[in-house]
C-alpha cells in the first residue's frame, strides 16, 4: 500500500487536497466516527447525526467512484476510540509509505496530527486546505504590522481577488462596498417567511439518528424533525431553495427576530459550507447570478457575499494567526459560570427562551440571536469566555472551532481586547425590541430598568458600562454611552446598579 489518506468529518469534498494525485488502486481512504471527536464537548444530537450521515454518504460516493475506503462506524466499544488509534491500527496492518491529510479545522486536532510522526513513527503529510478563498499564510501577510484588524478592509481585498460584485473597471457594484445600513428592518409578518429546505431522512440518516439517540442520549437537543441535507447534491438543492425563496428578502430582514419563525430569510447553508458539501465561491456566484438576473436586490446579495467571503474568511484567518494563545484570552476578567438555563431554555426572558428553544430543536439560531441575545447576555453578565465558547461549539450544527472561537471570544465577548471588533456588541433591551416582537410577549417590561419586572438586559447593560469604564471610556465609539450614563441622576444610577446586582446574585432564576 502506498498511502493512508485521512478525511475528516468537515472535509467532505472531492476537491480535497489530500486526494490530489492519489492512486485509487493502491491508496486507502480512511474515515472514522470516533468517540474522542464525538464527545469532547456536548455536541447537539442533530449536529452528530448530520456529520455522521454526511460522512457515510460521502464515503459511499467515494466507493462508487472506485476508491478503496476504510470506514469505522461509531460504537462505544470500538477498539479505536480516537483518530490516532484508527491510523495506528491500519498502519500496523498495511505498512503504508505515509499518511496524507488536509490541515484540520481545529487547533486541538491539528496539534495532535502534527505529532503523529513522533507518536506513531509514520511519515505524515499535512496539506493546505484550498477550499477557502484566503489561504492561512496569505491572511498572515495581510495582517502583518496591523495593531487591529478590521473585516471591512479585508473584505474589500477578497472582493477584488474573486471579482464578485465588481465592475470591469475594478469598482464595487452599486458604488458602495457595503450595504449593511439597508439591512436592519424589523419583520412584522410580511412578506411571509418561506419554509426551510427539507430533505427527508433516508435509510443511512435514519440509522444514524437511531445510533445518536442510543449512544448520545445525554447530549443536548433532539434529533426529532431532522431535515438537513447530507450530500453535496442535496446541499446544492438547499442553495437553490435559498436563492429562489429567501435571498430576495434576506438583506432587509437579516437582523430581524421573530417569536413565531425560526428561520426567516436566512440561508442555513453554513453547515454545508463548514463540512465541505458546498464551497464559498459556489454559493456566492449563485447569489450574484440572481442579482444579475433581477431576482434579488443588491443589498441582499452583497450582505450574503460579505458573510461568506468577508466575515467567514476573516475569522478563520484570525484563528490560525493567533492560536493557541487566543483561546485563553479573557481581557475583561470574566469569572461567572454559564447559567444553567442556557442548556434548558427555562427562563422568563422571552428572547433568551426563544433563542435557546430554537437551538435545542434545530441545532441552529441565526447570527443576531447568537450575537445580540444569547451572546449579549453572556457579555453583560460577565460569563467566562471559555464557558460560552464551549456552549456555542456544542449546540450549533455549523460550529467548528476555527469559526466558532473568534466569533464568540472576539466578537461576542470582546475578550481579545478589541483585536477583532472595535467595540463590544453590548446592548440593552431596546435593541431586541427594535429588531423583534419578543418583548410584547415577555414577563419583563422592556421600558423599565428598575423594579421587579424590569428587563434584565437594561440594568445589566448599564452595569457592564459602569464596571468597565476603565476599559471603554476612551473608546471613541463608546463616548456617547458614557456621556448618557453620567447624565443620569446619582440616585437613578444607584438604583439601576442595585437592580443589576440583584439579578446577578439570582441569575439562575431570571
Amino acid at each position: 500500500m502506498a498511502n493512508l489518506i485521512l478525511i475528516l468529518g468537515d472535509q467532505l469534498s472531492p476537491r480535497l487536497t489530500a486526494l490530489d494525485g492519489a492512486d485509487k488502486e493502491n491508496d486507502l481512504i480512511v474515515m472514522a466516527e470516533v468517540h474522542s471527536e464525538a464527545s469532547y464537548t456536548n455536541h447537539h444530537k442533530k449536529k452528530l447525526a448530520f456529520i455522521f450521515s454526511a460522512m457515510r454518504h460521502f464515503a459511499q460516493e467515494l466507493e462508487r467512484e472506485g476508491w478503496r475506503v476504510h470506514y469505522q462506524h461509531y460504537h462505544p466499544d470500538n477498539p479505536a476510540q480516537s483518530l490516532e488509534q484508527v491510523i495506528a491500527e491500519l498502519a500496523r496492518e498495511h505498512r503504508p509509505e505515509r499518511v496524507i491529510t488536509t490541515e484540520c479545522g481545529e487547533w486541538r486536532l491539528h496539534n495532535q496530527v502534527s505529532q503523529w510522526h513522533k507518536t506513531l513513527g509514520l511519515n505524515v503529510e499535512i496539506r493546505p486546505d484550498t477550499r477557502f478563498v484566503c489561504a492561512i499564510d496569505e491572511f498572515a501577510r495581510w495582517a502583518k504590522g496591523k495593531k487591529q484588524l478590521r473585516m471591512e478592509f479585508f473584505y474589500r481585498e477578497m472582493r477584488k481577488k474573486t471579482g464578485l460584485l465588481m465592475t470591469p473597471d475594478g469598482q464595487p457594484e452599486g458604488g458602495h462596498w457595503n450595504f449593511d445600513a439597508d439591512n436592519r428592518k424589523k419583520w412584522t409578518g410580511k412578506p411571509p417567511a418561506p419554509a426551510p429546505f427539507r430533505e427527508e431522512p433516508d435509510a443511512i440518516t435514519t440509522d444514524v439518528i437511531e445510533l445518536v439517540n442510543e449512544h448520545f442520549s445525554e447530549h443536548f437537543g433532539t434529533t426529532d424533525d431532522f431535515h438537513y441535507a447530507v450530500t453535496a447534491e442535496q446541499a446544492r438543492q438547499a442553495l437553490g431553495h435559498f436563492v429562489d425563496f429567501a435571498l430576495p428578502c434576506f438583506g432587509d430582514y437579516q437582523d430581524a427576530m421573530s417569536d413565531n419563525e425560526d428561520w426567516l430569510f436566512h440561508s442555513i447553508l453554513s453547515p454545508y459550507l463548514n463540512t465541505g458539501l458546498l464551497e464559498p465561491t459556489e454559493v456566492c456566484e449563485e447569489a450574484v447570478r440572481a442579482w444579475h438576473a433581477g431576482r434579488a436586490p443588491l443589498n441582499a446579495v452583497e450582505g450574503f457575499v460579505r458573510q461568506v467571503i468577508g466575515w467567514r474568511e476573516f475569522v478563520r484567518g484570525i484563528y490560525w494567526l493567533l492560536m493557541p494563545a487566543y483561546a485563553e484570552e479573557n481581557r475583561l476578567g470574566n469569572t461567572r459560570e454559564l447559567p444553567w438555563f442556557y442548556w434548558t431554555g427555562d427562563t422568563k426572558m422571552r428572547c433568551m427562551h426563544k433563542a435557546i428553544d430554537a437551538t435545542a430543536r434545530n441545532a441552529y439560531a441565526h447570527h443576531i440571536q447568537r450575537l445580540m441575545v444569547t451572546g449579549n447576555f453572556a457579555l453583560l453578565a460577565g460569563v467566562k469566555p471559555e464557558a460560552i465558547c464551549d456552549w456555542y461549539l456544542a449546540v450549533y450544527i455549523d460550529a467548528f472551532d476555527w469559526v466558532e472561537l473568534p466569533n464568540t471570544l472576539g466578537m461576542v465577548m470582546h475578550a481579545d481586547g478589541g483585536y477583532l471588533g472595535s467595540k463590544p456588541y453590548a446592548a440593552s433591551g431596546k435593541y431586541i425590541q427594535r429588531m423583534s416582537d419578543h418583548c410584547q410577549n415577555c414577563h419583563y417590561r422592556v421600558q423599565d430598568a428598575t423594579g421587579d419586572k424590569a428587563c434584565p438586559f437594561n440594568s445589566l447593560y448599564w452595569h457592564f458600562i459602569d464596571r468597565h469604564r476603565q476599559d471603554f471610556a476612551n473608546n471613541p465609539r463608546m463616548t456617547m454611552m458614557y456621556r448618557n450614563w453620567d447624565k443620569q441622576a446619582p440616585e437613578r444610577r444607584q438604583a439601576i446598579l442595585a437592580r443589576a446586582d440583584e439579578l446577578l446574585k439570582d441569575i439562575e432564576n431570571l
